[in-house]
């Protein structure tokens, strides 16, 4: 099973709709939002993805009300972080700030994802966890946006710049 991972996409419409496009191509199974999607008309143009939408709320999902009616509107899930859930025989956990791992990241979770940081990171973390985040996708130079995937089967990460 192959899942995207976006983060703080910040209301930037135009590579949201990239975004979508990069996730349909690739065939990814389930999309998961790290944070900070801001306004529910960027939701509404994930709602075009080919695959379920899961997320966490970020320090600028403000507008609680109208990202909430969205998520509705489109069957998406989010929830407040830490989520986690199994996927493929997966323990993961996804937070927006990387700081909210404390206290919840165990040896257990295999897949840990968070956003915020707008960097690419990519480590180990004790005997079994990747934490990954790919990084920016919401800037306005070309090239330098990102989003990731990765297979739960070999827990491979792949990042895709746009």
């Amino acid at each position: 099973m192959r899942i995207g991972i976006v983060s703080d996409t910040h209301n930037n419409l135009k590579n949201v709709g990239k975004i979508v496009e990069l996730f349909n191509e690739s065939g990814v199974s389930r999309v998961i939002h790290t944070g900070d999607v801001t306004q529910a008309k960027t939701l509404d143009v994930l709602a075009n993805l080919n695959a379920p939408m899961y997320g966490v709320y970020g320090n600028n999902d403000e507008e609680r009300e109208s990202l909430d009616a969205a998520i509705a509107r489109h069957n998406f899930q989010f929830f407040e972080p830490p989520f986690t859930t199994v996927w493929h025989e997966r323990e993961i956990i996804v937070v927006h700030d990387p700081l909210e791992f404390d206290g919840h990241l165990a040896d257990h979770h295999e897949l840990a994802l968070h956003g915020h940081t707008h960097r690419y990171r990519l480590e180990d973390w004790g005997s079994q966890t990747k934490i990954f985040n790919p990084g920016e996708c919401a800037g306005h130079m070309q090239g330098f946006n990102a989003i990731g995937i990765v297979d739960l089967s070999t827990l491979e990460t792949e990042i895709l710049k746009f």
